[in-house]
């Protein structure tokens, strides 16, 4: 459940407000972008990548963005204190106003930001994945894009669930591995620790990124089949909200027995980085 309080443009509004209008076509047909962020200490992590790559995003789909971040960071660290929540997960959405098909009155914005945040969640300590084939299409120009328009992944994010599981793994159309519905996969093979290049169709995961920048732990790209999952000797999956997680099942198959012991170390490593990281932020403020 969403905090009490969201930001729309530069106010702070109740979350229960009506503040989109008919005509709003980004509402409406999912023309927009967005990224899913983790709240430490108050400090929205990683923000520089996550602008970074919603850049790109809204160059790629015609959604005009602000042409700073900082202005937009103040409103979502104001959007933070306002709800009380120094540890928690906050979506940031920018949705076009103008275009397409159906078109209401000019507002004067092209685009609408709108923010929220709710409470962290916590999952059981390995979850296991079902199997999608062709679940990414690695060649569109498209591929690897956080789009507003999330219902194909949605649905089939819902459907595991169903079934019991915590969410699925997509192949491309090549029947490689690509990524989960919302978090990119990990596999540790003859100690090395692989992820699907982007050319496989995966989202640039901001964890990820780290993990492949930052750590110094030998995390590296290459093209993965699901054999390689079932032989690996640790499977894990990572986000920005619920960071690094073990893997115990694809597929109605169950994984090598396992204590983790690489993901164990790389989650002790991202976590010193959070902390380097929030404490350098609350230190320039």
């Amino acid at each position: 459940m969403i905090h009490n309080l969201v930001l729309h443009n530069e106010k702070l509004i109740p979350s229960g407000s009506a503040a989109l209008r008919p005509g709003q076509v980004g509402l409406f047909t999912g023309w927009g972008v967005f990224t899913t962020l983790r709240i430490y200490r108050g400090v929205p992590f990683a923000i520089e990548r996550h602008w970074a790559r919603l850049t790109r995003d809204a160059a790629l789909l015609h959604v005009e963005l602000p042409k700073e971040l900082g202005p937009v960071r103040n409103l979502l660290l104001k959007l933070v204190a306002a709800n009380r929540c120094p540890e928690a997960k906050m979506r940031v959405n920018f949705i076009r106003n103008t275009g397409g098909l159906f078109e209401g009155p000019d507002t004067g914005r092209p685009t609408d930001l709108l923010a929220f945040t709710a409470d962290l969640t916590t999952g059981p300590p390995s979850v296991k994945l079902g199997l999608q084939a062709e679940g990414r299409h690695a060649r569109s120009q498209f591929a690897g894009t956080k789009t507003a328009s999330w219902a194909h992944n949605l649905t089939l994010f819902e459907t595991t669930r169903r079934q019991g599981m915590a969410d699925t793994l997509l192949l491309n159309e090549r029947d490689e591995v690509a990524e989960c519905t919302s978090a990119n996969i990990f596999a540790v093979q003859d100690g090395a620790t692989l992820t699907p290049p982007l050319s496989c169709g995966p989202l640039p995961g901001v964890t990820r990124e780290v993990m492949l920048e930052e750590l110094n732990e030998g995390v590296e790209e290459r093209v993965l089949s699901i054999d390689d999952l079932y032989a690996a000797d640790e499977v894990f999956i990572t986000s920005s909200t619920r960071e690094l997680v073990p893997v115990s099942q694809i597929g109605g198959r169950h994984l090598r027995r396992s204590d983790w012991p690489v993901m164990r170390r790389l989650r002790v490593r991202l976590q010193e980085y959070v902390r380097h990281y929030c404490r350098e932020a609350l230190d320039g403020s």
